[in-house]
């Protein structure tokens, strides 16, 4: 599957490895970075090419909104676990959930963008839970240029697998993509639920904050893992 991830946020949480380890299903480790986990909310556009069908603008481009960590699986390869993908179409919830066990929400959402500035809006739906949405506005910043990324903002945003449970089973698929062409930014507003929802309540520090204009990748296949 390909997928253009457009206008895309990286807002990052240094957090305590043992609170994110203690979420994690059996056969992953936290990764860390500075001796703590980081916990990511990633809202964007999705737009999902499917074979040689044009992109339509209802059915395969719409927002995302996904709350994130980072771990080894059991082979020591480094990927990302999510905790939660929060789309507007449900028909997109029930196959990405089906076809590679992914927690995704069906959820409203909207992405309004002005110059340098990007509002991003989104309230869950289903499964059903009391006052779960997030509202963030952020501004773009100066572009970093490739030389000058830090190992940190490597370590969060360079990430080339996924995990997920189908069933019982954890699974990993590749993910493809060049590296993410970023910018410094700042939040404007941060009024979020999608994290604690997560189980993750202890966000203290001040978050990092990235843009992308985005990148082309392409997802293969989940295959069983052992553990």
């Amino acid at each position: 599957m390909v997928q253009d991830w457009i206008n895309l946020t990286f807002i990052h949480w240094r957090v305590n490895p043992s609170s994110v380890q203690s979420l994690l299903p059996a056969g992953l480790e936290v990764d860390v970075y500075d001796e703590s986990a980081w916990v990511g909310l990633v809202p964007f556009h999705m737009r999902i090419q499917v074979g040689p069908v044009p992109p339509l603008p209802y059915a395969t481009i719409f927002p995302e909104t996904n709350v994130r960590t980072y771990v080894h699986g059991p082979d020591g390869r480094a990927g990302i676990w999510f905790f939660s993908l929060d789309v507007p179409r449900l028909a997109a919830v029930i196959g990405a959930r089906a076809a590679y066990g992914l927690p995704y929400m069906w959820s409203r959402m909207s992405i309004e963008q002005e110059s340098r500035r990007i509002r991003y809006r989104c309230r869950r739906r289903w499964p059903a839970q009391t006052a779960v949405e997030s509202d963030i506005t952020i501004g773009i910043d100066r572009d970093i240029s490739p030389a000058d990324t830090t190992d940190l903002e490597f370590f969060l945003t360079c990430r080339w697998r996924l995990y997920a449970r189908i069933a019982s089973n954890l699974v990993t698929a590749p993910v493809e993509h060049r590296p993410w062409p970023l910018a410094r930014a700042r939040i404007i507003n941060l009024a979020d639920t999608l994290v604690r929802a997560a189980g993750l309540s202890q966000l203290d520090d001040p978050p990092l904050v990235h843009y992308s204009p985005g990148v082309r990748a392409r997802i293969g296949l989940p295959r069983p893992m052992s553990h």
